[in-house]
């Protein structure tokens, strides 16, 4: 019993009759209650996600807060300071000079007596020696290397008798490489590389603002897709509704087999389970812009970030040698292989300049210093009335170079190995950008074919729609044109989402993603 209805209710004589009506009017009110439902289930369960703040964003709004917020963005930002740290670093280990000083007392004493051997006698002796000597040294980016030194010492004791007296030494000593450690040395060699590295980084990083700026563009249209999905699942569900009342209502009457109805049910379950994935997709690519855009998630969770700008194809002009000539200048990729092979000339330069003998030309000058009083010995060094002096060359050559001549040898095949490196991934751009816009020219066709077939679809499913009310059709039929309309529009949308992103693609491949959003990268 249902609704306060039962045959008993009526006259027996209209028992055949009434039971027909009283079947079909519980159907019916079952029928609208379900669908009253199903209609609210719908509301709730895909509707957008409800949160306190919504977003309305521009492509270009989202690219600018993810290169002030990414994280893989602000991580690969450190790499060139870290690198210019090394820099100055090493600069300090090879040229900064050194202080040092030494401060030291000793004392000596011998007891006198009598020499065996020729029966001399011999005094007791007695020595304090203090001693003073500060020094500074270093090199320079010629390779000389110098050393500054003072020595002031005071000497007091006895030896037969008393002596109290000051002695001084002040020296320059320098020495200047002419062969091997000339025009280059391992200092200079690591100098002159951590500065190649602070380079190579800066590229790194301008790759990585390429990167994450490419993947936001690519993000983008993809939450506009996942929006418009839900949209083409939505009027699919809608459709394959109307259609399961429809037979239902024509079952009811005789007028179509109740595997009609079966059949119309499967397509709107079918429907309504497309629509849940649809609304999980948006929630993903939401939280996939969110990632890229921020490097604290928790405060965008309650944002729905809703794009401004529409999936549509604007027609692109590409012209081959000109994405050919910015990808070869511009692409930080073969930046980096460049600078690599500079870095490599360094350290062959610097293996080559091992093969040569040691030549070092070495001088000293001082001025020595001798008095009983602190101020004389001071006046001595003034004047320079006791000059010390040295000149020499120092000349070393190795029995064997096996080891040099090994070295050079490899560092020059690590080169030749780098160019050929440097030749692939300069092939290996150009294929990429004539594939790249391949693909964008490929796409925008898709997106003309596939809006043509989305209209076919529709006119086909009205068409046969028309033809199933006057039984010139089946259900069968209306369910597999809608499911062909669902796919269709879903393809139409999903092509201009393809296109947006192969023209991100193209700029991507040309180095030139940055230049579109009027974006900069400088260093010190």
């Amino acid at each position: 019993m249902t609704h306060g209805l039962d045959k008993k209710d009526f006259p027996p004589y209209h028992s055949v009759g009434l039971e027909r009506f009283i079947r079909k009017f519980l159907f019916m009110r079952k029928i609208s209650l379900i669908g009253i439902l199903c209609l609210m289930v719908a509301r709730g369960a895909f509707a957008a996600p409800q949160t306190n703040v919504v977003r309305r964003l521009t492509v270009q709004e989202c690219v600018r807060l993810a290169l002030a917020n990414n994280f893989d963005v602000q991580i690969e930002s450190f790499n060139p300071r870290i690198a210019e740290f090394d820099y100055e670093r090493l600069r300090g280990v090879a040229y900064d000079p050194v202080f040092s000083t030494a401060i030291q007392r000793s004392y000596n004493s011998r007891a006198g007596g009598l020499n065996q051997q020729t029966g001399q006698p011999f005094a007791s002796t007695m020595t304090e020696n203090t001693t003073f000597a500060p020094g500074i040294s270093g090199g320079l980016p010629t390779g000389l290397t110098y050393n500054l030194a003072q020595n002031i010492g005071h000497r007091t004791g006895f030896s037969g008798k008393d002596f109290d007296f000051y002695d001084s030494t002040t020296s320059a000593t320098l020495t200047q490489p002419l062969l091997r450690n000339a025009w280059i040395d391992i200092n200079r060699q690591n100098i002159w590389v951590a500065k190649k590295e602070i380079k190579i980084s800066e590229e790194a990083y301008r790759q990585q603002l390429i990167d994450v700026a490419t993947k936001v563009e690519k993000a983008y249209y993809e939450l506009i897709f996942a929006q418009e999905q839900i949209k083409v699942q939505q009027a699919a569900m809608e459709l394959a509704d109307r259609l399961l009342h429809e037979n239902r209502r024509r079952v009811e009457v005789g007028a179509l087999a109740p595997l009609d109805e079966k059949q119309a049910q499967s397509q709107y379950a079918k429907s309504k389970s497309d629509l849940l994935t649809a609304r999980q997709q948006l929630l993903t690519k939401q939280n996939d812009l969110k990632n890229l855009m921020s490097n604290n998630f928790r405060d965008w969770r309650e944002v729905t970030v809703v794009p401004t700008e529409k999936l549509i194809a604007i027609p692109e002009k590409f012209d081959l040698q000109e994405s050919w000539r910015l990808g070869v200048t511009q692409r930080p990729e073969l930046q980096r292989l460049r600078l690599d092979l500079e870095r490599r000339d360094i350290i062959l330069k610097y293996q080559r300049n091992q093969l040569f003998p040691a030549l070092d030309l070495t001088g000293s000058y001082g001025r020595n210093g001798l008095d009983s009083d602190f101020n004389g010995v001071l006046t001595d060094t003034e004047t320079g009335v006791n000059p010390s002096y040295t000149v020499g060359v120092v000349i070393s050559i190795p029995l064997s170079l096996r080891g040099p001549k090994n070295a050079y040898n490899v560092t020059k095949a690590q080169k030749e190995q780098a160019i050929l490196t440097y030749k692939k991934q300069e092939q290996d751009i150009l294929i990429a950008i004539e594939n790249a816009i391949g693909n964008a020219q490929n796409s925008l066709e898709r997106v003309k074919a596939s809006g043509e077939a989305s209209e076919y679809a529709n006119a086909a499913l009205q068409a046969e729609q028309k033809k199933l009310e006057s039984g010139k059709s089946t259900s069968f039929n209306v369910l597999q044109l809608q499911r062909d309309l669902t796919e269709r529009r879903s393809e139409e949308i999903r092509a201009l989402a393809d296109y947006n992103q192969a023209l991100a693609d193209v700029a991507h491949q040309e180095a030139t993603t940055l230049d579109h959003y009027h974006f900069s990268v400088t260093f010190k």
